[in-house]
């Protein structure tokens, strides 16, 4: 009877998801053969699936998917490296905090996409530009979570590292880092959904390639099916990257880690 009950709950678990997205799609089904909004404003799903086997078959959309991911993945690499250092540093040298920590908070609190005008006239609309956008904005989460992870250590586990007689940057690699692991990858993971975030607003306005130009492109010839087609496969792959950071999670600490997500 257990066993039953515990594979009716892991059937429910794995079906619900696919419920929710049939409701979805069902209600948009229905909203569009009603006619309640103009094609132009809401075309129906098949045609829009439609559009996305046309884009398939011609590759644009796997060009445009490539393209960003990989300046998604550049400036994400850039932020993570200078988000370390910088909270390595507040750890062995917290002397040095005093330097940058306000200017950090500053920019902080500036939205990425408000820098794009003076970034096209510094840099032009070149690669630079959508690089400092997706570094500005996944920077911040990664930065705080790495903070946090380092300052939260064990005291005690430092006690034991000095007794051991530990330099500070023995401490750090042999202790600290293992401890702060957890919210580093968690940090991580918030970072890179930020960095899909700031990539197709930056597109939108400084590329000519990419699924935010795509989008807009498509907005300016009127094809709503290519807008809907661009969000979703946004949305897909932002999904996909996420998923790839929570099994990593959960392989590195069988599970022990409440980080929030599933």
């Amino acid at each position: 009877m257990k066993k039953v009950t515990i594979k009716r709950k892991n059937y429910v678990r794995m079906i619900s998801p696919f419920i929710g997205i049939l409701f979805f799609l069902g209600a948009w089904f229905v909203v569009s053969r009603l006619e309640i909004f103009s094609t132009y404003i809401l075309p129906t799903p098949e045609r829009v699936f439609s559009s996305f086997l046309k884009m398939l078959q011609s590759g644009e959309i796997f060009a445009d998917i490539a393209i960003s991911f990989g300046r998604v993945l550049k400036g994400f690499l850039i932020a993570f490296t200078l988000a370390f250092v910088l909270g390595m540093f507040r750890i062995l040298v917290p002397a040095t905090v005093k330097y940058y920590e306000y200017i950090l908070q500053f920019f902080r609190n500036v939205p990425p996409l408000s820098m794009i005008p003076l970034l096209i006239l510094w840099c032009g609309i070149g690669e630079m530009t959508k690089t400092v956008i997706i570094v500005l904005a996944s920077f911040f989460p990664m930065y705080l979570s790495i903070v946090k992870g380092f300052t939260g250590c064990d005291k005690r586990l430092l006690e034991v590292g000095d007794a051991f007689g530990y330099s500070p940057f023995e401490k750090f690699t042999g202790i600290v880092l293992p401890y702060a692991l957890a919210d580093i990858l968690v940090g991580m993971r918030i970072g890179m959904g930020y960095s899909w975030r700031a990539i197709i607003g930056a597109e939108m306005v400084a590329a000519s390639t990419g699924l935010g130009h795509m989008i807009l492109f498509a907005q300016q010839m009127s094809r709503t099916d290519k807008v809907i087609v661009g969000i979703f496969v946004i949305g897909i792959v932002g999904f996909m990257t996420d998923k790839i950071f929570g099994i990593l999670i959960k392989k590195l600490f069988r599970g022990t880690v409440e980080n929030g997500w599933n």
